[in-house]
């Protein structure tokens, strides 16, 4: 059994993190203040800290498989069935893809589906599923 990962990140408006993180990817919240949220990712503990927006938010990407990932991002990697139910539920909430959901490296080592979206305070997130889970490492 994996132990759980923690990752504190920046949101600009709580409300919106807790909807988005709570209701849209259906994180069970945990402890909270006025200035930060826990949520159970997956059996994770994330944590949104409070943190005005600046009026400069850099960004950058690198290219893989023809797609510009961002970077930074997170998140999980799921079975593929949980993978598919979150890509459908996301489709549901009108959620805006920066990589829709696809199978990169299609037929090469480390075949994964993947999928890339923002938060409301514009972090990063990753989510992964691989038919074999061996190939996670694979090079």
């Amino acid at each position: 059994m994996l132990t759980p990962f923690h990752i504190a990140f920046p949101v600009d408006d709580l409300d919106a993190a807790r909807h988005f993180y709570g209701t849209v990817l259906a994180c069970p919240e945990g402890r909270s203040s006025a200035q930060w949220i826990d949520f159970d990712l997956f059996g994770h503990q994330i944590v949104a800290h409070l943190k005005p927006r600046t009026a400069t938010q850099d960004t950058h990407h690198n290219p893989v498989d023809g797609h510009d990932v961002p970077v930074p991002h997170f998140g999980v990697v799921l079975t593929m069935d949980k993978w598919e139910a979150l890509a459908d539920r996301l489709r549901a909430a009108d959620t805006a893809f920066v990589i829709e959901p696809y199978i990169r490296f299609k037929g090469e080592v480390g075949e994964q589906a993947t999928m890339f979206f923002l938060d409301p305070s514009g972090n990063a997130l990753e989510f992964k599923a691989f038919a074999d889970v061996t190939q996670l490492f694979a090079k």
